[in-house]
């Protein structure tokens, strides 16, 4: 079957797909610290919807799917639907993203249906810097769901995520930088975007990659960039001595919206072909009124040839995002 390409010509081979909108932490840069409306259960996609939906989109060259929320274990009996994708002819790269908290207890179950790869996020390894952000005092459950996953050596890489923001993550960089090169994790720094439920979000608050490696090279001399792959959110840097890697995911500075290979799929069905579209695509219904699969790939094909050229947050007249992140799905 020819393959899902943008109005661009950029082809599409990856999908997030949010299986709910709730989260056990209201990080301050995501969530307000109270008064979202949860959608209700007939809101959200199935477990079968999503499966199929995303055997639809594989045949279709979608080779890399990651789950995210919201926070996805919250979601119950989530590694049902990770063992329905990972037997889905086609399917890659099955990855998800997690704050962590609960990944204690689901890791192995997530493992045996068939995860292999996951992203932590993990903005601080101060206990009170952490419940600050997060709103939660949480950190040894992070800490312990990261050891978790450490002991399942198909479970890589593993990813710990921190979202840098200015006048607060520089003073998380040394002891970051330092779990990179003490743990098999890959410590990525992901700039602060306009995507927070309180809409407070100013550029000034943005810590930049370059920021970022400046204060780590100070420390660690000149670090080597490593190869990544045309459609890679990270810039990856090894250290010299070969210690560690960093990642740095750099959306405000160097935007790579040229080599963007990514839709993404809301926990109540509808198609967002950028993280900062304005229009939404609703597949949920075709999903529920006996629409053939036929009918899905029109869909798809209708909603991807309307993909953004790029999401436009440094220029003149930029619009925020419909929803905030954990509406959309991180």
């Amino acid at each position: 079957m020819e393959p899902l390409r943008d109005g661009w010509g950029r082809e599409i081979r990856s999908v997030r797909v949010s299986v709910t909108d709730k989260c056990n932490f209201r990080c301050t840069y995501c969530m307000p610290a109270e008064g979202l409306e949860w959608l209700g259960r007939a809101e959200i996609l199935t477990f079968e919807e999503i499966a199929r939906l995303v055997r639809v989109l594989a045949s279709l060259g979608v080779d890399e799917v990651r789950l995210t929320g919201g926070e996805p274990l919250v979601r119950r009996d989530l590694p049902a639907l990770v063992e329905m994708l990972a037997a889905i002819a086609g399917v890659r790269d099955l990855s998800l993203t997690t704050n962590g908290v609960l990944l204690d207890r689901l890791a192995g179950p997530l493992v045996a249906a068939g995860l292999t790869r996951i992203n932590v996020s993990l903005d601080s390894l101060s206990h009170v810097r952490f419940a600050e952000l997060t709103r939660r005092d949480a950190l040894d459950a992070v800490l312990r769901g990261l050891e978790e996953a450490e002991r399942y050596p198909e479970l890589r890489p593993i990813k710990v995520n921190c979202v840098a923001i200015k006048g607060f993550t520089e003073e998380e960089v040394p002891a970051l930088a330092e779990l990179a090169r003490r743990k098999p994790y890959v410590v990525r720094f992901i700039e602060f975007m306009p995507l927070d439920a309180d809409e407070l979000w100013r550029e000034d608050q943005v810590l930049t990659g370059g920021e970022i490696r400046a204060l780590i090279e100070e420390r660690y001399g000149p670090l080597v960039e490593l190869p990544a792959k045309a459609s890679s959110t990270a810039r990856r840097y090894g250290f010299a001595d070969g210690i560690g890697e960093l990642g740095f995911v750099n959306p405000v500075s160097e935007p790579f919206c040229s080599s963007c290979d990514r839709i993404r799929l809301t926990a109540d069905g509808q198609l967002r072909t950028c993280l900062f579209s304005r229009r939404e695509w609703d597949l949920k219904t075709p999903l529920r009124d006996g629409s053939s699969d036929e009918q899905l790939v029109a869909a798809l094909r209708n909603a991807v040839a309307h993909k953004e050229l790029k999401h436009r947050i440094n220029e003149r007249g930029f619009v925020r995002a419909s929803r905030s992140m954990s509406q959309i799905g991180g």
